[in-house]
């Protein structure tokens, strides 16, 4: 088990391309997305292209499925709403045929690794798991001995021993024998932990880190202006919230 492991891209082209780049100089060769390949960002089209040829599994986010009009936005905020309807007038057919293929969640490495966008439980609610005792309830609606997510746009590695007890972990661990995992990829293209760098994780046997990855945030802003895109959206990329 070697793996890359990117979520919510949300149409940044530049950070995808500085996250792929430092996973290809790692000599990773497979890469796992966990869904929300479109939403916020300016290159919706472009993102689901490069996505589609370098995963081994991409997964669909509430965000995918709300561009092709199969998730409904009454809950999204102002702006993540015009984001989609903007997402919704931009992206062409192709695009739309590869999102409408996604699935919301898989398994892998026989059913080792549970793949999800959101939650192991409801995984199509769009649930969000941000805390101990959200991962206390989501380790009784999976049996794998790993759950990979994304959503929340925060980064978390949340150990459970036999025992029951579990550990949160800021920014590695150790993979235990006996021990299950929850976790949280983190955002590639927004995100909301107050680090505005790029996240992804690497995840092999042994282990599991987060790393961030710079990028060029000034080109997707100006990309957003040029596209109309809320404003508020445009300032918090720069932040991390």
């Amino acid at each position: 088990m070697n793996y890359a492991v990117i979520s919510d891209v949300h149409a940044n082209i530049e950070a995808l391309r500085a996250v792929l780049t430092e996973i290809r100089n790692k000599k990773i060769t497979d890469i796992l997305f966990l869904g929300d390949a479109v939403g916020y960002g300016p290159d919706p089209d472009e993102c689901v292209e490069v996505l589609k040829s370098e995963c081994k599994v991409l997964l669909a986010g509430n965000h995918d499925k709300a561009a092709i009009g199969l998730t409904d936005i009454e809950f999204f905020t102002p702006y993540a709403r015009a984001a989609i309807e903007w997402t919704k007038e931009t992206i062409t057919e192709k695009t739309i045929s590869i999102l409408k293929d996604l699935p919301v969640s898989k398994e892998i490495e026989d059913s080792k690794i549970l793949l999800v966008h959101s939650t192991p439980k409801q995984p199509e609610e769009w649930h969000y798991l941000l805390s101990l005792w959200d991962a206390e309830i989501n380790f009784h609606y999976f049996e794998n001995k790993i759950c990979l997510l994304g959503h929340s746009h925060r980064p978390s590695i949340i150990e459970r021993l036999p025992s029951g007890e579990m550990i949160a972990y800021r920014d590695e661990a150790m993979i235990g024998d006996a021990e299950r995992y929850m976790i949280n990829a983190g955002s590639v293209g927004r995100p909301r932990d107050g680090d505005p760098m790029a996240c992804y994780v690497v995840i092999d046997d042994e282990s599991v880190k987060l790393h961030r990855v710079e990028y060029d945030i000034k080109k997707t802003q100006d990309k957003m202006r040029r596209a109309g895109l809320p404003i508020q959206l445009i300032e918090r990329l720069a932040r991390g919230v």
